[in-house]
């Protein structure tokens, strides 16, 4: 069956119910997330190298290329349901600037200090959006994908999470998804609050630390789940520079031993930018003391995106070494990869076992 039309792609949606597994641990082990020997292969917002991100196609394709997790960005409606964007902003992602109905929509507005202008999330109904379709996020970068654009509907976490249970009994091994809140300072502001669905969700479907694992850049949304209690791992995102939005902390602070520390007390992994695991930089091995799993993002093959020993050849958009990339970090001990091509982790980890 073509999990990329969307009529069939609903039945099969509707067809993924199944019972959910015992409760495990906050913090679970590399063998209950599916990992196969090696570091765990997150398949970024899907497979985002090979298909528009946040799609059931690019879902699928990362889950049969071999991802253990399966990334969906969450944002709400005006309705108040979760949908998967990489952002409330979807004039990048949808073809939303097509439909005359909606022209009127178009604002600015200020997310997290920033002004962006566009078509917003909040700003439509889940029947609205459905009327929507996706598109490559980087079409300049990967016009390959754009062959598939206005193919796949906007989806709900929902159907990401019945999506992960079919694939689950399709590949005979658990797949867990792996949810960022974002912007969580700004959707309180206008009250849309992300984290009451989300618990809300990981109730009803019984989702367990084998299950789902939760992501974010903002602590005081970890900690909003974290008191929920529902036994789920999660994971602070780390940026390269200043701080979680509306927290006196910065990133440098909370990547310090005394930082690690206290992101120990709520959290089970820390997630850096693959360029704050470099040596010198002990970032690693820190995260390691304090208890911590460290999974790296985001790893991509176009040369752009590769450090300038892996490049090859002068075209930015051009496929590099990334292998060798990889390579290097798993011989450096990382937990996990966030990746848009997780076909590619994949073999590399198969290369690290052989």
């Amino acid at each position: 069956m073509s999990l990329q039309h969307p009529r069939r792609r609903s039945v099969l949606l509707a067809a993924a119910a199944v019972s959910a597994a015992a409760a495990a641990p906050a913090v679970a082990s590399q063998e209950q997330h599916g990992g196969r020997g090696g570091p765990l292969v997150i398949g970024h917002r899907g497979a985002a190298g090979w298909r528009p991100e946040h799609t059931v196609s690019s879902y699928t394709f990362a889950v049969r290329a071999g991802a253990d997790w399966i990334e969906p960005d969450l944002v709400p409606t005006k309705d108040h349901v979760l949908v998967v964007r990489h952002e409330n902003e979807i004039s990048g992602t949808t073809d939303v600037a097509l439909h005359p109905e909606f022209a009127g929509r178009r604002t600015t507005k200020t997310v997290d200090g920033r002004a962006v202008t566009g078509w917003f999330t909040e700003d439509f109904t889940l029947a609205e959006l459905r009327t929507l379709r996706a598109v490559e996020r980087l079409p300049l970068v990967r016009d390959r994908n754009t062959v598939f654009d206005g193919r796949e509907r906007i989806m709900t976490f929902q159907e990401v999470v019945d999506l992960a249970r079919v694939l689950s009994k399709e590949h005979g091994r658990r797949i867990t998804v792996f949810p960022e809140t974002k912007h969580p300072v700004y959707f309180r502001s206008v009250g849309l609050p992300l984290e009451p669905e989300l618990i809300r969700i990981v109730r009803r479907n019984r989702l367990t630390a084998r299950d789902c694992v939760v992501q974010s850049f903002d602590p005081s949304s970890l900690r909003e789940v974290a008191a929920a209690r529902l036994g789920l791992p999660l994971w602070q995102a780390l940026g390269t520079s200043g701080g979680p939005y509306g927290h006196p902390v910065t990133y440098k602070d909370m990547m310090t031993p005394a930082g690690l520390r206290e992101i120990a007390s709520y959290a089970g992994w820390i997630g850096p930018d693959k360029s704050s695991l470099v040596p010198p930089l002990t970032l690693l091995d820190d995260a390691h003391a304090a208890g911590l799993k460290v999974g790296a993002y985001t790893f991509r093959a176009e040369n752009q995106y590769l450090p300038a020993g892996y490049r090859k050849g002068t075209a930015p958009n051009g496929f590099g070494d990334a292998f060798a990339e990889y390579a290097f970090h798993f011989g450096r001990g990382v937990d996990a990869v966030v990746t848009d091509f997780p076909d590619l982790a994949a073999a590399a980890r198969d290369e690290l076992r052989s």
